[in-house]
């Protein structure tokens, strides 16, 4: 794709799914922080089944600093890595009393500093609970972008790099929702819907799948 076919396939996403948006619950950036790492290798539907009832009796940092890494891991043991998830939440939580002033930062450098925190999902943070330009590159996005033909990269790190090149900086968080609710709704892994495709004409994808199941 050259630029200004990038621009019109990001134009035809939002176009096509105007609501787009973070799809975990939460209220605070604190909320946010906690769903998005326990969201890693699991669904967001699963996160929000989980965070409806543990973020009733646990709204916060001071809450969740009553909890045992052991009684966390009971709480959310349906999802997936539950054992690590709970050890890193905890040990994050800890970090935050004792660096952060009980504060969830607001930049990369220190957010990535935290325990389970990537790249991803520190740009989720930044971008849904601090509204700063970020695209946080997951499986959706490093799936759509490349597959479209907005990107051509082997890495995530290197996807959100061209993505940033590709993408004006005001679309930046928009776009990162826009390729995941894509990616979610026609352009799936295994089995992509490309018949019903906005971006059929114009997409890259060398095996387009144009015949309805």
């Amino acid at each position: 794709m050259n630029k200004k076919e990038k621009l019109r396939a990001i134009d035809i996403l939002n176009t096509t799914y105007p609501n787009a948006d973070c799809e975990l619950r939460y209220k605070t950036p604190f909320q946010l922080l906690i769903a998005t790492i326990l969201s890693a290798q699991t669904t967001d539907i699963k996160v929000n089944q989980v965070t409806e009832t543990l973020f009733v009796e646990y709204p916060d940092l001071e809450a969740f600093l009553t909890l045992t890494v052991e009684e966390l891991q009971g709480k959310i043991k349906t999802i997936g890595l539950h054992k690590s998830k709970a050890n890193n939440i905890i040990r994050t939580c800890r970090l935050l009393a004792e660096k952060y002033k009980g504060k969830v930062p607001k930049n990369l450098e220190d957010l990535t500093s935290l325990y389970g925190v990537g790249r991803k999902t520190a740009n989720v943070v930044l971008a849904n609970a601090f509204n700063e330009p970020a695209i946080a590159v997951d499986t959706h996005v490093f799936r759509v972008s490349n597959r479209i033909g907005i990107v051509k990269s082997k890495n995530p790190l290197e996807t959100e790099k061209q993505l940033m090149k590709a993408i004006p900086k005001e679309m930046w968080s928009k776009a990162h929702h826009l390729l995941i609710w894509h990616g979610r709704r026609i352009c799936k892994a295994r089995k992509p819907e490309c018949y019903r495709c906005p971006l059929l004409e114009i997409c890259k994808y060398k095996d387009k799948n144009i015949v309805s199941s």
